[in-house]
């Protein structure tokens, strides 16, 4: 599969797992219903819990989205990716450098980066990221590390400075995502408006209809 080519339209609704937050249900059953709801893209973010353990549910998600065409990324872990044979890793600015990431993967895995500031923005993307995940956009609680929200302006300068897909990420919900498209983003990056839903596949599909109609305003 050539994600590169093909990585705007992967990345339109991009779904982090996160078992705090799921109220009791195991990642496969999370990943099987916002894929049914039109998520595109899947990362896996473990933050507690056995390396082990994330290699055995890697592994029931890689498969889930190999057969259904959706982009499966590993958050943080260049070993755990490279095990699970996935399509991304996603890294932060505390993980390994871009350049040295790209020396470990070289071309069989594309590489997201999460700039704190538009400069690293630009690094990133001349040292080889694939995508960059800015954020967050409005603010959130899911990751108690993410920082003061940048808003929507981030948005836009980064997607004006780089040539690679930006996807936005914080405090996103379907009431919100229609201006972070607008303002450059490829696509949303979300964790609770999803995997915290009631109707997981419902709350992915109606979040996809922004995006969507958003993209096609936008055009």
């Amino acid at each position: 599969m050539n994600w590169r080519a093909r990585l705007p339209e992967s990345l339109r609704l991009y779904v982090l797992t996160d078992r705090g937050l799921a109220r009791g249900r195991h990642e496969r059953e999370v990943v099987k219903a916002a894929i049914a709801g039109g998520a595109t893209a899947i990362q896996l973010r473990w933050k507690s819990g056995t390396l082990r353990e994330a290699l055995n549910v890697g592994r029931e998600i890689q498969v889930i989205c190999a057969k259904s065409d959706v982009l499966f990324v590993v958050n943080d872990r260049i070993d755990l990716a490279l095990a699970l044979d996935a399509d991304c890793v996603h890294l932060g600015e505390e993980d390994l450098p871009v350049d040295v990431a790209r020396r470990i993967v070289g071309d069989r895995m594309l590489i997201g980066y999460s700039p704190p500031t538009l400069d690293e923005a630009i690094d990133a993307q001349r040292l080889g990221a694939d995508y960059l995940g800015v954020g967050p956009v409005y603010g959130t609680r899911s990751k108690s590390d993410a920082g003061e929200a940048v808003g929507i302006e981030r948005i836009a300068e980064v997607a004006r400075a780089v040539s690679i897909p930006v996807v936005g990420i914080g405090g996103i919900t379907a009431a919100n995502a229609a201006p972070v498209i607008e303002a450059g983003a490829a696509g949303v990056s979300v964790i609770s408006s999803i995997v915290s839903a009631a109707d997981i596949a419902a709350a992915a599909r109606e979040l996809r209809g922004v995006v969507d109609g958003a993209r096609r305003t936008r055009s």
